[in-house]
């Protein structure tokens, strides 16, 4: 690691917005770059060892509890970071992208936590990079209250959430701005900008720079965020052990080496939180090429699957044997003006969330302000006036508990083969116009759910359990629906990305780093 400042400048590669100045600093792009000169090279190196594991996975290694790492896991006697202000009690969070509309909502949703989302929730046209970023500095200023052209207001309450910052994953290249003749890495963007501008406001605000951290495959990749984290205190003159971090554990990967992954993190640790929708994507890109990974139906895959299971009963453990915080899944329903259908989606959500506190969860995600008054009720009833149940743990589990997909496995219907290409290419459509989190059948989807309902499709027609040519005729069928519901979507290029990503022979392990090449980068605007 070096402090010395980069010889080489950040570059910016977009033209000018409103307020951007705000934000692209000279000091905040040079902040930038020491981060980018520091960890760029290692991060590439990261992603290298990514694929080479995948290799290793696809062509029959195993996958285990590292042997090397035993001793960390053994040891009893480590603990991560006490809570940090305003995270000692997260039993109701909110997530979602940072516009300001969505930021006035869910800080005054009643929740405890809001994830301001630059990765699944934020498509990454550079208009939504820089705007968030000008959302979470407005709002911790308190200057964030607008109206809107057809006159309702939105004004910031007294109680707010607690800010935490979601970057875009290590995979991920913020084209727009170049360090080195080279896109900088999009999770340093977003996580220095926010920090350089939003550090010492927050901690003056009471609280701290504090982050969750997606698409984690192993600990090296932890320990790289760690050392981030340390360079960027020390270069602010910001006290070590200030920043805090949740990860999300949303790779199969990942759910191995939860313990390491704390460890990495340690002095800097908030949590775990369990990602469905990432995890069932994760398992597909890894073991898509077996046919005892194949899955059914998504809607099928439910949190009690024994393997399912099996991953929050060891996060669960994991956390609380170290003193920290377990945050469960999302719930993505969208409250319905339909008085019989709002009442079943919120039956859903409450069932949901009582499996997650009687499991041992200290809190819950929810995607809708609605919501927030159902998962605080059910964690409410559990914890009381106690600010979490890290006291309580799970029993053992065994790579064999992780990996027992076989037991839910089974052939897809053919309504569940619609569903997938449907939600997939309505996201698409809105990713492509700039739009990251979108509401669709009644739920709010973001990347995660185009991600799970892409490679399932790819899944099923490597293992010739559909045939190609009925999901060609579906494919068509949902094309001409979505052009009937929205006449300006750009079809041709959402065709082109669907068959990019689903019907290939080769599985694209993420839709968002092509489609933002070709769609969003650089002077180019979202699609109409």
């Amino acid at each position: 690691m070096t402090t010395s400042a980069p010889t080489r400048q950040v570059r910016v590669l977009a033209a000018p917005g409103g307020r951007h100045d705000e934000i692209l600093t000279p000091a905040a792009l040079d902040f930038v770059g020491r981060l980018a000169d520091a960890f760029g090279e290692r991060r590439q190196w990261l992603l290298k060892e990514r694929r080479r594991q995948a290799i290793r996975l696809a062509t029959g290694s195993p996958l285990d509890f590292p042997v090397a790492t035993s001793a960390v896991r053994n040891d009893t006697s480590w603990r991560v970071a006490p809570p940090a202000p305003g995270l000692t009690d997260r039993r109701v969070e909110i997530t979602g992208p940072p516009d300001r509309r969505m930021a006035v909502n869910a800080l005054n949703s009643g929740a405890r936590v809001w994830m301001a989302d630059f990765e699944d929730a934020t498509s990454p046209t550079w208009g939504n990079v820089i705007g968030g970023q000008l959302t979470l500095i407005d709002a911790i200023e308190r200057r964030i209250d607008f109206t809107t052209p057809e006159g309702k207001e939105y004004r910031l309450g007294e109680n707010a959430a607690t800010i935490v910052v979601r970057p875009r994953g290590w995979h991920l290249d913020e084209e727009h701005l170049e360090f080195d003749g080279r896109p900088v890495a999009a999770s340093l963007v977003d996580f220095g900008l926010y920090f350089f501008h939003c550090a010492q406001r927050q901690i003056d605000a009471g609280h701290g720079p504090y982050f969750y951290l997606p698409k984690l495959e192993n600990h090296y990749e932890a320990r790289l965020w760690n050392d981030v984290f340390v360079l960027a205190q020390e270069l602010l003159g910001i006290p070590r052990g200030t920043v805090r971090a949740t990860v999300l554990i949303e790779t199969i990967t990942a759910a191995f080496q939860m313990e390491e992954i704390l460890y990495e993190l340690r002095e800097h640790s908030s949590g775990l939180n369990a990602g469905r929708w990432d995890y069932l994507f994760s398992l597909i890109k890894t073991f898509g090429h077996r046919t005892d990974f194949l899955l059914p139906d998504r809607a099928k895959v439910t949190m009690t699957a024994p393997f399912m299971r099996a991953y929050t009963e060891l996060l669960v453990r994991t956390c609380h044997t170290r003193g920290a915080h377990a945050i469960g899944g999302m719930a993505a329903q969208v409250p319905s003006k339909d008085p019989a259908a709002n009442e079943a989606a919120l039956a859903k959500v409450r069932l949901d969330k009582e499996r997650e506190a009687e499991d041992g969860f200290d809190g819950s995600w929810v995607a809708h302000p609605g919501l927030v008054p159902v998962c605080r009720g059910v964690f409410d009833g559990v914890l009381g006036e106690r600010p979490d149940q890290i006291h309580r743990t799970r029993g053992e589990t065994t790579a064999a508990d992780l990996l027992s997909v076989r037991r839910i496995s089974g052939p897809p219907t053919e309504d569940g083969v619609r569903t997938n290409i449907a939600v997939a290419l309505r996201y698409f459509d809105a990713w492509l116009r700039g739009q990251g989190a979108v509401a669709l059948y009644g739920l709010m989807e973001d990347a995660a759910t185009a991600e799970i309902a892409r490679v399932q499709v790819w899944q099923w027609l490597r293992h010739r359990v559909i045939d190609r040519e009925t999901v060609l005729r579906l494919l068509d069928e949902e094309l001409a629906g979505l052009g009937a519901e929205h006449p300006w979507a750009a079809l041709d290029e959402v065709r082109e990305l669907f068959e990019r990503t689903a019907l290939s022979a080769e599985l694209p392990l993420f839709f968002a780093p092509d489609a933002y090449s070709r769609h969003l980068v650089r002077g180019t605007e979202p699609l109409a």
